[in-house]
């Protein structure tokens, strides 16, 4: 299973997003204070592990380290499994020791984060891995949980995906509406480039012919909608008919893991799929608590 998350991965703006993200998922879980973990003694010390109960690539570490600073900076964690490594049923991922009240307090919060990062880098390892041995990337989209863009876009890279843009305002992509509006692909595409020549500039196409006016208009990247395999490896032949000049091939709508690997087999550069993101099935994991 894919999955090598390297700490440079984690990029500033995702790094400013984890603190104030896990004061918001306390807030609304803790509110005005943890009225079951008030019938601890405060002075309790306890210890716990973070165990897996299936096999699956870790994604989070940083927002459960984050969920219990921001609760007792007393409690020390060890990390036996970091991002992106893999997990199997039965490993332990941590052991935390720490005042048993902020424990309790924070171990659903913690869990929240880390089984749905997870579960977003699992998903994301395991398309990455049908696509292997060809030329294609599998990218995410913005289908994502509100609230949490940055995390999962993190824990698709943390699975062996790539990032498609962020949101709408780091690149431009051209859909069936702009290009009504615009009047044409062709003038779509100069509008794009006179505006932000800077970013990504990617436009979908529906057919041979659209496909055609937007090489013709100098495409750096084309998103193919929905086309069928047979289409697909049309657009491939003629766009490679391009030469130097041709675009970078996305072929996107109704990708599922059972046809994932025939779409990469005709040659596109990238897939992208809302399954990453939004299909979110929580990973299953389990912290347990031990008072000596």
């Amino acid at each position: 299973m894919a999955g090598q998350c390297k700490a440079g991965l984690l990029s500033d703006e995702t790094k400013a997003s984890i603190g104030p993200g896990v004061a918001a998922a306390l807030a609304e879980d803790v509110g005005a204070g943890d009225l079951t973990a008030s019938l601890i003694d405060a002075d309790t010390v306890v210890g716990a592990t973070i165990i897996a109960r299936e096999s699956i690539v870790l994604c989070g570490e940083e927002w459960v380290n984050e969920v219990f600073r921001q609760l007792d900076d007393n409690i020390v964690m060890d990390w036996y499994i970091g991002d992106g490594g893999r997990a199997e049923a039965k490993d332990v991922i941590c052991k935390l020791v720490g005042p048993a009240r902020a424990l309790l307090t924070g171990e659903r919060t913690a869990l929240n984060f880390l089984q749905t990062l997870s579960s977003t880098a699992t998903t994301t390892a395991t398309y990455v891995d049908a696509v292997q041995g060809t030329r294609t990337r599998v990218l995410d989209t913005r289908k994502t949980i509100p609230g949490l863009r940055l995390a999962q876009k993190y824990a698709v890279l943390c699975g062996g995906g790539v990032n498609h843009r962020v949101g709408l305002y780091d690149a431009i992509l051209i859909k069936e509406n702009h290009i009504k509006s615009a009047g044409s692909i062709t003038a779509a595409l100069q509008r794009a480039t006179e505006l932000a020549a800077d970013v990504l500039i990617e436009v979908e196409v529906e057919n041979h012919d659209e496909l055609l006016e937007a090489l013709d208009a100098g495409a750096a990247r084309i998103l193919l909608d929905n086309f069928t395999l047979e289409a697909l490896k049309e657009a491939v032949a003629t766009n490679e008919a391009y030469g130097i000049v041709g675009a970078e091939l996305e072929a996107s709508g109704n990708v599922t893991l059972d046809s994932i690997r025939e779409i990469a087999e005709t040659g596109v550069d990238y897939i992208s799929t809302g399954a990453l993101t939004k299909n979110v099935q929580a990973a299953d994991l389990s912290m347990l608590f031990k008072i000596d």
